[in-house]
């Protein structure tokens, strides 16, 4: 029998190591960023063609590469991080497996134009499928410029499970904004399709927070920082009234990298307890110094995940910064504009001494006696009864409050008095739940989610219609990321069928009109939220795509808890509700309503 076992060729050995590696065009972004870091930039730039399909190029200004470095760098496991094992366990770089170029290379069309400062002439190589096609003198400047052309070109199977466009390019800008946040000392550039994402100057940890994610961020953020011989904690934590409800701008970064730890992330969420909801979730931008050798990164290939050698008192430690940290937020003082001014006491000035007020009591003053009489000469006046007169008074005034009230007396033909509600059958309780008598006991309905059941019900159902639109009187000009950008011009085409009037220029949008069934809402916040619902909806399928965003613009446009109704709004619900082919639960499955038998309640008393 012959033997079977054989090596691997190098170009299928390559690619399947670039299956590990590179698995979407965000996965080569991340790796070519950190290498420019590695490279010791004070300057970045990236450029995407295509959702990274077509073109990623990266720009530094590092110390570039020899001609025989660069060569070297295409081959596996070819780094100048690592020279012994225990190099493995001392790490301060970001990347050391010497398998991003190469991986990269093994999958597409590979240009690298790179110089030295000492050199007077750079090195450009061209490199198709793990294949050298030419290497020679390139004038270039000073640092690396990395093109990455037609991502799977040789795999097609692969290139025709990524996904589209929009969401490939959200994964990129994930991956920028984490080198961008953790690396504020490196001013960052990112352009897509030739329109500029991001230009990020050098700066501090919190104005790059502020850089990226906005102006409103500014005055969100609470500092937190805690040293220990175990760990260094800094960094910056939202306010909990800035809560979401979804899972919004979490980092967590240890000796400047970023990684995912549900074990930490319970840490955060157990400090913000009893002062958030269970279901809504916190921002947080949380930096964490360790000693290289008491953690390990080398667990997984996008070096994502990381082992603790002390991770219960890490743990302990986070809980305990955070919570300290809202505590000195919420201790904070506050000036009060609603003080009354004279009560307040204002500082003795130098040589001045403390008035006694002089107090007079007018000792025959009785207030029983009406104004302009004289006051009783009798001691015991405040032991009298007040007199028939006035108890009819108070009695008359009694029954004329209760005209007011939502029950009247009617007289019955035996001339005994009945008691008979002039009060509708609804009712509504805590400005939450309306209150429906029905024949066999009652319903309480949930008005926030009953709205949401009704607006998702009618909006399918007109699925081929075009909705009122109704015209600002101004047009709002509003401000978003870039990833939130993305996502509004992915989605723009169907919010102009709810009604939504929006214009782009440049990175800005103007808002001309609003859908009919917004009222007070503020466009921005609505806008906020169906994107971050949008963005981390569970399901990326096309054909979703309209019941996503259908659901989004019910739960941020709906009727809310707090907001009281009046009979005709509470009667209109209920009809528009009961119209609906599923009026008893929204499509998570989360109940619209409950029922109450009669004898259910019979049964309590």
């Amino acid at each position: 029998m012959s033997d079977v076992i054989r090596l691997l060729p190098d170009a299928v050995a390559n690619q399947i190591a670039a299956g590990e590696v590179v698995q979407r065009p965000a996965s080569a972004v991340k790796e070519l960023l950190e290498n420019a870091v590695d490279a010791g930039a004070e300057r970045i730039h990236l450029l995407i063609k295509n959702a990274g399909k077509t073109l990623i190029q990266v720009i530094d200004d590092g110390e570039g590469m020899s001609e025989t470095d660069a060569r070297l760098s295409l081959e596996r496991h070819a780094t100048s991080k690592i020279k012994k094992v225990e190099d493995l366990f001392s790490l301060k770089t970001m990347g050391f497996r010497g398998e991003a170029v190469p991986s990269i290379a093994a999958v597409a069309q590979v240009e690298i134009r790179t110089k030295k400062a000492s050199k007077e002439i750079g090195t450009q190589l061209i490199v198709e499928g793990s294949k050298v096609i030419s290497q020679e003198a390139f004038a270039c400047p000073d640092g690396t410029n990395i093109l990455v052309k037609n991502l799977f070109f040789n795999i097609p199977a692969r290139r025709n499970f990524l996904k589209s466009n929009p969401v490939e390019s959200r994964h990129i800008i994930d991956e920028f904004m984490r080198i961008a946040l953790i690396h504020p000392e490196i001013a960052m550039q990112f352009s897509t399709d030739g329109n500029e994402m991001y230009n990020l100057p050098k700066s501090n940890f919190r104005k790059r927070i502020v850089n990226i994610f906005g102006k409103k961020y500014n005055e969100r953020l609470v500092p937190v920082s805690e040293h220990t011989d175990i760990v260094k904690i800094t960094g910056f934590i939202g306010k909990a009234e800035f809560a979401r409800k979804t899972r919004g701008e979490q980092f967590f970064f240890v000796n400047h990298r970023f990684i995912k730890s549900p074990y930490l992330n319970h840490a955060v969420m157990l400090a913000y307890e009893e002062l958030i909801p269970k279901d809504q979730f916190p921002a947080y931008f949380l930096q964490l110094e360790i000693n290289p050798e008491k953690i390990d990164i080398n667990i997984h290939p996008t070096k994502t995940e990381i082992k603790f050698e002390e991770e219960r008192a890490i743990y302990t430690i986070v809980r305990t910064a955070v919570r300290e940290a809202l505590g000195k937020f919420n201790v904070a003082p506050s000036i009060d504009f609603d003080q009354d001014n004279n009560l307040t006491v204002l500082p003795l000035k130098a040589n001045e001494t403390v008035k006694i007020p002089n107090i007079q009591v007018d000792p025959n003053f009785n207030p029983f006696v009406q104004e302009g009489k004289q006051p009783s000469r009798n001691t015991n006046a405040h032991k009298s009864t007040p007199s028939n007169q006035d108890w009819e008074k108070l009695f008359l005034a009694s029954n004329s409050e209760k005209e007011t009230t939502q029950f009247d007396f009617k007289q019955s033909n035996e001339g005994e008095k009945e008691h008979v509600s002039i009060s509708p059958k609804l009712m509504q309780v805590h400005k939450k739940y309306i209150l429906c008598q029905i024949k066999s006991g009652f319903l309480l309905i949930d008005q926030k989610a009953a709205h949401q059941r009704i607006l998702i019900d009618e909006w399918l159902n007109r699925e081929q219609r075009t909705y009122p639109s109704q015209q600002l009187l101004m047009p709002e000009i509003l401000n978003f990321s870039g990833a939130e950008f993305i996502v509004l011009k992915e989605i723009h085409g169907d919010l102009q069928k709810f009604g939504f009037d929006i214009r782009f220029e440049d990175n800005k949008c103007r808002v001309f009109g609003v859908p009919m069934e917004m009222t007070t809402q503020s466009v921005q916040k609505v806008l906020e939220h169906l994107i971050e619902d949008y963005k981390n909806s569970d399901t990326d399928l096309q054909n979703r795509q309209q019941i996503k965003l259908i659901t989004a613009l019910a739960r941020n446009m709906s009727i809310k808890w707090g907001q009281s109704l009046n009979l005709s709004e509470m009667q209109e619900i209920v009809d528009r509700l009961f119209a609906c082919e599923m009026p008893y639960a929204l499509p998570n499955g989360k109940k619209t309503l409950i029922s109450y038998e009669l004898e259910e309640i019979d049964q309590l008393f």
